[in-house]
């Protein structure tokens, strides 16, 4: 019964923040990847975002000028705050110092919202990295605007890494008091980190400002209100704002487990409370990743075996538990072709029960999602690199965007079509037609896409792009920065435009390939295979019918009526 009754309250609490709640981060440090580069994934999860990339040039305001303040996820004017002298150019969620901030929400306490702050969570992110060179003074910006004009979001975890350091930063509000509460602890080198709608941060260490920075007020807010009476240096960020439940476990640290087993394949190591380092295996927390065990405490950081590719964190956006006990492709609920999807509401009951569906990585509200690199070994206008997608990650592109270019590719545009209003000219649009045709035919369909969707990213990532890197590099250590950013604005553009066409010609290849349940053969040069004597008949068609879990589903459940006699 406890455990019915715990599974019942996590449903609940996943059904209520599944539609807000819904992002994932990756952190990748510079000792940790095969480049050298920082990088930083990010997901912004939404049924209420439309996929766009937000480009805000640099600027240079007068004494006295202000900005306007707009609430990201409702547009909602929040008021207006002094600008400063000089901002640095920003594309999306990176700026031309590359700087790099995601996040992920998680709520907290409902008595921590200030309904009256004047800064969001969208603004504490774009304004940082429009007044930052670096981490450190991302955090500082951060923490000085939530507590000088107030902060009227939930509980947030912001990525926040530099081309030389990453970071983890976990902050919520404190009610009727303007401000915030917070901790930021720095990846350690040669380590990952991963965050989604859970607060990670549990212990940290007092006395480490070096690694650990946190307001003055943490431990004390806390113990004023009755949320934590231990000694300092018991102190859980975690457990005494954010405390850890079924639905945090299962629907959030389940995709930090599988992130982790992902890119450790299924091993690594991790620092003790005592600073040494441990061997562990994905394994020995997956009772706890499935809300099993809540008493375990999965590592902050570990440490993979492995260097880390871009290309790897990209694909480990793209997952859905494969392998795994949660794996999504293998219930009922994945249908006769193995869908790893599940639509909202994230729970369901039935004869009084309560059950919930997976909420992996990869989901289809998928506004925007990027994994965004910093390049020590190359000048900042080169350096800062965006690979940047829309839609689905299972089934959607990501392209190179240099974060200093000028322009941004049609296909991403502000204004390019809304979820209110289709464009033909739009990524997320195009990006929405291939996956929801994948939805009905998976295993099928899916294979056939993502086989073009690594050809489009390995041929950028292990050619184009750096033979792009050395052109531009040379062009700006030259002297001719400007003829550089023209450059890298024409190839940001052109292949991001490139790859859009190819995909609306994907979709109709789609339709023609797949419709009706049928499959048609393709030569290798992509043409259809007809028959002898008419170009229009289909030769090799073929009818893969559904998966053998699935056939024996329907046997169980009305096989006396279906079966042949």
């Amino acid at each position: 019964m406890k455990n019915k009754l715990l599974i019942a309250a996590a449903a609940l609490f996943i059904l209520n923040a599944s539609d807000i709640f819904a992002c994932t981060n990756i952190i990748v440090t510079k000792e940790a990847s095969a480049d050298g580069s920082t990088m930083v994934s990010y997901a912004a999860d939404s049924h209420w975002l439309y996929g766009e990339l937000y480009l805000k040039p640099a600027g240079t305001f007068k004494p006295g000028a202000m900005r306007q303040v707009i609430e990201w996820d409702t547009y909602r004017p929040l008021g207006k705050i002094p600008e400063v002298a000089q901002t640095y150019q920003r594309m999306g969620n990176m700026n031309e110092h590359q700087l790099i901030i995601g996040e992920t929400t998680w709520g907290g306490r409902e008595e921590q919202i200030n309904k009256d702050g004047l800064m969001d969570y969208g603004s504490l992110m774009y304004i940082a990295l429009e007044r930052a060179k670096s981490a450190r003074e991302a955090i500082k910006i951060i923490a000085d605007l939530a507590n000088t004009y107030g902060y009227c979001s939930e509980g947030e975890t912001f990525s926040i890494a530099d081309k030389d350091e990453a970071w983890i930063m976990d902050l919520v509000g404190k009610g009727s008091e303007k401000g915030i509460v917070w901790v930021a602890r720095r990846v350690p080198d040669g380590y990952i980190c991963a965050h989604a709608n859970q607060a990670r941060i549990t212990r940290f260490p007092l006395h480490d400002s070096g690694n650990c920075q946190y307001s003055e007020d943490v431990i004390s807010f806390a113990r004023a209100n009755g949320w934590f009476n231990g000694t300092d240096e018991e102190f859980s960020f975690r457990d005494a704002y954010n405390p850890l439940d079924f639905g945090g476990a299962r629907g959030c640290e389940s995709r930090v487990w599988s992130a982790f087993n992902i890119l450790c394949d299924g091993h690594f190591t991790f620092m003790d409370a005592y600073g040494s380092e441990r061997g562990a295996s994905a394994d020995d927390y997956l009772s706890y990743a499935m809300g099993h065990d809540l008493k375990g405490e999965m590592p902050l950081f570990v440490k993979p075996l492995r260097k880390i590719t871009v290309k790897d964190v990209a694909d480990a956006m793209r997952d859905h538990f494969e392998g795994t006990p949660m794996d999504m492709r293998v219930d009922a609920g994945a249908g006769g072709n193995a869908c790893p999807y599940r639509w909202r509401p994230m729970s369901f009951k039935v004869d009084g029960d309560e059950y919930v569906n997976e909420r992996a990585i990869a989901t289809q509200q998928t506004g925007f999602w990027f994994v965004a690199q910093a390049r020590p070994s190359l000048p900042d206008a080169v350096g800062a690199l965006i690979w940047f997608g829309v839609d689905d990650t299972a089934t959607s592109w990501l392209t190179p965007i240099y974060v200093s270019s000028t322009e941004v590719p049609e296909c991403f545009k502000v204004g390019n079509g809304d979820l209110l209003h289709y464009s033909a000219k739009s990524a997320f649009w195009i990006n929405n037609r291939v996956s929801n045709s994948c939805y009905r035919m998976y295993n099928q369909m899916e294979p056939f896409v993502r086989e073009r969707v690594d050809a489009f990213e390995n041929e950028q990532m292990n050619k184009a792009v750096p033979e792009m890197d050395k052109k531009l590099a040379d062009m700006v250590i030259s002297g001719k920065a400007d003829k550089a950013v023209k450059q890298m604005t024409t190839f940001t553009v052109n292949t991001a435009q490139k790859q859009f066409k190819s995909w609306v010609k994907l979709e109709e290849t789609l339709l023609v390939k797949f419709i009706d349940g049928n499959v048609k053969a393709q030569d290798a040069k992509g043409n259809f295979k007809h028959t002898k004597y008419h170009e229009g008949t289909p030769e090799d068609l073929t009818q893969p019918g559904y998966t053998e879990r699935f056939k024996r589903a329907i046997v169980r459940d009305n096989g006396e009526v279906l079966r042949a006699r």
